[in-house]
């Protein structure tokens, strides 16, 4: 699937985005793979409260299953203005 970083995020992974294979059942699967991978993950995903997710362009949480998604997406939350 195609993992997607955006703002601080992807400053702190050091990528947009990037295509990943993975078993995790759940969006907080993934999150563990990825934390376990490098420091510079487990540094972006150091504090979930600051991340929202999108699977598919449709927002999730984190609890939300993995089947059958294209496209994840991590991001800050947004404000309004």
């Amino acid at each position: 699937m195609d993992v997607l970083y955006f703002a601080w995020l992807r400053e702190r992974i050091g990528v947009g985005s990037e295509h990943v294979e993975t078993a995790a059942a759940t969006v907080r699967d993934l999150v563990a793979e990825l934390r376990g991978r490098e420091e510079r993950y487990a540094v972006a995903f150091s504090d979930l409260r600051t991340v929202r997710v999108a699977l598919d362009q449709e927002l999730a949480d984190f609890d939300a299953p993995l089947a059958g998604v294209r496209e994840v997406a991590f991001f800050p939350p947004m404000t309004g203005g």
